[in-house]
């Protein structure tokens, strides 16, 4: 068959994938920490890009009132907080006689202006006239307080250890070990670094670093520099003088103690059911992570994109969160004026480039924000059952549903509902915890959420009394409520709850009566 060459002409559609609709897609799957970071880069670049800022009210205006997502605060149309709000900053004195419920009179013996100093008790003068503010404390210059030099900072725990390493020995090769072994200290405050190998490195013998790690060791917190766990609380114990031989056998066999094998733990420390538990509530007294004081970080607040609050007819009220959308405008007038002075035709398409960038982010910004809103009311509408009841209510839902009922991709749904939360009366949940698998009915019954069935299990678990409920019995359990479940699934959604098995529970309310 020979090979030729010819041209042909084809007619037919295909999705082209234009910088512009990239970047919508983008913004869409993007969670409102990375979507700030994104605006802001923009703003850096694009000269015709500039913020939209929220004007405070003139001080004679009346302050408009932001609805409350959480429900009533228990202040009224008429409340103190509301008249304490709208007072000026510089009260006259029938407002703080009126304020105080007794006249001014009653407060300073020796009357006087308002606004001039009066005498206290102690001779000192008291103003009610506010002072400008001071810029070293005691002296009324006229300028701002320096609020950066009343900042503090927390020391991490690399700078809580040098800063030891620095008084607990003067020998500079001692220093240069122990400052490599406190680098290789992780965020929990083990030591992962291979003693022959770091003395390798350093050139020096594995004698000198073993000794410096004992120096390491006895640093603040207790138990920092371990090598594994076995080490780390026998490091505590010791500081505490409870080393003894039978904790040393406890501690050598802490994979006993995880089982909860009270009687093997018993052969080996050679004691008696009431030692044994005192020597268990001791070990959990102590600390498994000395080093996560240092190195764990702020915490940080999960806000929700979207707020949902019941409404007074019954219904419920989805908005967006105004915090978590960056604001962006473009501005029109300074793109004429600069445009006008453009001599080249590079400065003109730079122009140009960047009204179009600026148009396109604030209308991707915008559609982002009508699909965010769309998305999450349908997910109200269908989870209704769970805003009202709570979690057993939760019915099962996937993205294909959610994309047909308001006419939407299902990767869109997908996009939209990624690093996206909603904010409820019952907390701040992920839009992805409302698409739950299906659970068949038994008996033909109605499917149900397999989030409601973890919820289930776990209340079963919680509601033991003496017998303790095995995987078979949840099954029983679970069949007898209209639930077709298998055991395997009920033991997976039991290990996904950190729920030890039923051996496991049976050890632990065995060795209860003990403690």
């Amino acid at each position: 068959m020979g090979l030729l060459q010819r041209l042909e002409m084809r007619q037919g559609q295909a999705l082209v994938m234009t910088p512009q609709l990239l970047q919508a897609i983008k913004l869409l799957q993007l969670s409102h920490l990375d979507l700030a970071a994104y605006v802001d880069a923009e703003l850096e670049r694009n000269p015709l890009l500039e913020r939209a800022e929220v004007e405070a009210p003139e001080p004679g205006e009346p302050r408009a009132e932001a609805a409350d997502p959480g429900g009533d605060d228990g202040f009224d149309g008429d409340s103190a907080a509301e008249t304490w709000l709208s007072h000026d900053l510089n009260p006259s004195r029938s407002e703080i006689e009126s304020d105080l419920g007794t006249r001014l009179d009653n407060v300073f013996p020796d009357d006087g202006p308002v606004g001039r100093e009066a005498p206290t008790a102690g001779g000192e003068a008291l103003s009610l006239t506010p002072a400008p503010w001071s810029g070293s404390g005691g002296s009324f210059d006229g300028e701002a307080p320096d609020f950066e030099a009343t900042l503090t900072s927390e020391s991490s725990l690399h700078e809580h250890l040098s800063a030891q390493l620095e008084l607990a020995t003067r020998d500079p090769v001692e220093r240069l070990v122990g400052g490599f072994l406190v680098d290789a200290i992780d965020e929990a405050g083990y030591l992962r670094e291979d003693l022959a190998g770091l003395a390798e490195r350093l050139g020096v013998g594995l004698g000198i670093v073993e000794r410096v790690l004992g120096i390491v060791q006895g640093f603040d917190p207790s138990g920092i520099g371990a090598r594994d766990l076995a080490e780390c609380l026998a490091i505590q114990l010791r500081e505490r003088d409870r080393f003894d031989p039978a904790m040393q056998a406890l501690v050598s066999r802490l994979d006993l103690v995880a089982k909860r094998d009270m009687a093997s733990l018993r052969r080996l420390c050679g004691v008696d059911d009431e030692d044994l538990a005192d020597m268990l509530s001791e070990l959990r007294r102590l600390d498994p992570k000395p080093g996560r004081a240092f190195g764990a970080g702020p915490v940080e607040v999960l806000v929700p994109d979207v707020f949902v609050r019941p409404a007074p007819d019954g219904s419920w009220l989805v908005e967006l969160n105004s915090e978590a959308l960056p604001r962006v405008l473009v501005n029109q007038s300074y793109y004429a004026t600069v445009s006008r002075g453009a001599a080249t035709e590079t400065d003109k398409a730079f122009l140009s480039e960047c009204l179009q960038t600026a148009n396109w982010l604030t209308r991707s910004l915008e559609q982002r924000a009508r699909t965010i809103l769309k998305v999450a009311s349908e997910i109200v509408r269908q989870q209704d059952g769970f805003f009202v009841n709570g979690v057993a209510h939760l019915r099962p839902l996937n993205l294909k549903t959610v994309a047909d009922a308001i006419g939407m991709h299902e990767s869109t749904v997908s996009r939209v509902t990624s690093n996206k939360s909603i904010g409820t009366s019952r907390g701040t949940f992920e839009m992805k915890y409302f698409f739950t698998a299906a659970i068949p009915g038994a008996a033909g019954a109605a499917a149900h959420s397999s989030e409601a069935v973890r919820h289930r299990i776990k209340q079963l678990i919680d509601a033991e009394a003496n017998d303790v409920l095995s995987d078979d019995a949840l099954v029983q359990r679970l069949r007898g409520e209209g639930v077709d479940i298998a055991r395997r699934t009920v033991a997976k959604y039991r290990e996904s709850l950190r729920i030890p098995s039923s051996i496991e529970r049976r050890r632990e309310r065995a060795a209860m009566p003990a403690r």
